[in-house]
């Protein structure tokens, strides 16, 4: 029996400059942090003839190659682990859809266990390496590389993506204060709403590969309040970082109609009004988690509960990708 954690992350700064078709003509910057709501995945194995696969489905096959979850067979053949005798069943504190990077913690947590039970050692940047390469290059899956990276490495973390697809990877440097009040002042509710971010991550896409000078800007401009707010962060100025993230959101909305909706736009106005000092939709977009940061979170809460909204309470996560029981 073997365990695995992967934590899902809030995005702080540069999303979307993450993606193959942007950084490698523009090189890509993004802000993540882990938080303490995991994917987790177990592997048995059985004394039955059968790959048995549980996730929001159960499959029951004899090889790999039946299997219709295109992560989980993909993950499998690139480890070298056959069919037979295995068990493996997925849990996850949250839903996916919701914009918290829940493939790529997914991802990263099968891999973990699944070269937990061949016995190969492997890095943190080796693992992150590898889920990207399953989504991006296998699947070919609209996405970026932050979700596997962040799930992996865990932290307050930047990561710069470079043209020739190599990851610089730097911890946050923040004051022990800082920390803690960003702990403490961030605060997330759940919309209702989820989604699948490939629609609106496959606009991004074409449009970046076909150079759209409107999209590049958009882009471009991200990037840089993702630097800006590194910097503010790293001074201890979390108003600013506040300020910062009120204007990516605006500019976020700007990227596809698919964004936002008039009632997730209501609901952030109306969180304006009551102590928000700014705030995005995290992930993608088109539903998900709205994100705040807040001074007065007693007076947040109780309006945005009051609108109908649950609130998700976290913490930073620090551990990243671990295996939690083998034996």
């Amino acid at each position: 029996m073997i365990i695995t954690r992967s934590p899902l992350r809030i995005s702080l700064g540069g999303g979307g400059t993450d993606l193959p078709s942007y950084y490698r003509e523009h090189e890509g910057f993004v802000l993540a942090a882990a938080i303490d709501k995991y994917v987790y995945i177990t592997l048995h194995e059985t004394f039955v003839e059968d790959l048995i696969v549980k996730y929001s489905k159960m499959e029951v096959v004899r090889s790999v190659d039946e299997l219709t979850h295109p992560i989980v067979r993909e993950a499998l053949n690139l480890v070298g682990v056959g069919a037979p005798y295995l068990e493996i069943v997925s849990m996850s504190d949250i839903p996916a859809g919701t914009g918290l990077g829940s493939s790529g913690s997914f991802t990263t947590a099968l891999l973990r266990g699944l070269h937990a039970l061949k016995r190969n050692p492997i890095t943190r940047q080796e693992l992150a390496e590898q889920a990207c390469h399953i989504e991006i290059g296998k699947l070919a899956e609209p996405v970026g590389k932050q979700d596997q990276y962040i799930a992996s490495f865990g932290g307050i973390t930047c990561f710069r993506f470079r043209p020739d697809d190599s990851v610089e990877i730097q911890p946050l440097k923040l004051a022990p204060e800082t920390l803690c009040n960003l702990e403490d002042n961030l605060a997330l509710f759940f919309t209702g709403y989820t989604r699948s971010a490939s629609g609106i991550l496959r606009d991004q896409d074409t449009r970046s590969k076909q150079k759209d000078s409107g999209m590049i800007s958009h882009l471009d401009h991200i990037k840089q309040l993702g630097y800006e707010s590194k910097t503010a962060l790293e001074s201890g100025d979390l108003r600013k970082f506040a300020e910062l993230m009120h204007v990516h959101w605006e500019h976020k909305k700007c990227r596809s109609q698919e964004m936002t909706n008039s009632r997730i736009n209501d609901w952030y106005e109306l969180a304006r009004r009551n102590g928000a000092l700014g705030g995005k939709l995290i992930g993608a977009g088109g539903g998900g988690f709205l994100m705040f940061y807040t001074e007065d979170k007693t007076r947040l809460r109780h309006v945005m509960r009051g609108a109908g909204l649950r609130e998700l309470r976290i913490r930073f996560d620090f551990g990243g990708t671990t295996v939690l029981a083998q034996h």
